[in-house]
């Protein structure tokens, strides 16, 4: 073993220790809080960390406010599953927008990625995830329910196209399969987004111009 792979080994072992034995107990709480976020391991943590102590306390004392004002004030809209403030969103309680058309989504990222492509004017309903066996979410786990009374207290004249923008993953085509053969017993048309949004990836990573024309080309949806 060559002396550079020694003292390689020798700081990783210094570092690991390192976020081992923090000098306090306040800054392994904390550490141990941020880790749970996504995507976020300890030495991600423990630098985030640091980074706050050497902010002015005004500023760390402000982000902590409005993480707890966002925690107390932010909820699902009762009709759609977006978040806002009120008992609405703002897209629901929008006059404007057409009612007779829902987009389905997984999650809020997807909503606020078409939202941003600015071309769409109908209405979403949120699943908060998809079906995925393998991670031991079914139906009952996600809105559907909610999504099909949703659809039956529409009037007839008022519920004409049930967008699926889900994911072009085995998952997302599960999810859409069964939301299909829920909404067999409605009279409104099924549409699925053209497959511009490549396989396997989420409509938020996707680039507004391959969003958009996956919107707009968007094609009935065949079981």
């Amino acid at each position: 073993m060559t002396p550079n792979v020694h003292v390689q080994k020798g700081r990783w072992a210094v570092y690991l220790y390192a976020v081992q034995q923090l000098p306090s107990r306040l800054i392994e709480a904390a550490v141990d809080q941020i880790s749970t976020l996504p995507g976020i391991g300890r030495r991600t943590a423990l630098r985030l960390v640091l980074s706050l102590l050497r902010r002015d306390k005004e500023r760390v004392i402000s982000l902590a406010e409005s993480l707890i004002a966002m925690s107390e004030g932010v909820q699902p809209c009762d009709v759609c599953f977006n978040l806002t403030e009120e008992g609405t969103c703002s897209i629901c309680s929008n006059g404007a927008r057409n009612k007779s058309t829902i987009c389905v989504v997984e999650d809020i990222r997807d909503l606020l990625a078409i939202e941003n492509v600015g071309s769409f004017r109908g209405v979403y309903h949120v699943l908060g995830g998809i079906i995925s066996p393998m991670d031991g979410i079914g139906p009952a786990d996600l809105n559907i329910e909610t999504l099909l009374t949703r659809l039956s207290e529409l009037p007839l004249d008022e519920l004409s196209e049930v967008i699926f923008a889900l994911p072009a993953t085995m998952e997302g085509d599960t999810t859409s399969f069964y939301l299909f053969k829920k909404l067999s017993e409605f009279d409104v048309r099924v549409t699925t987004l053209a497959r511009g949004v490549a396989v396997g990836e989420s409509l938020q990573h996707a680039d507004e111009a391959t969003l958009a024309r996956s919107m707009d080309n968007r094609t009935l949806y065949e079981a």
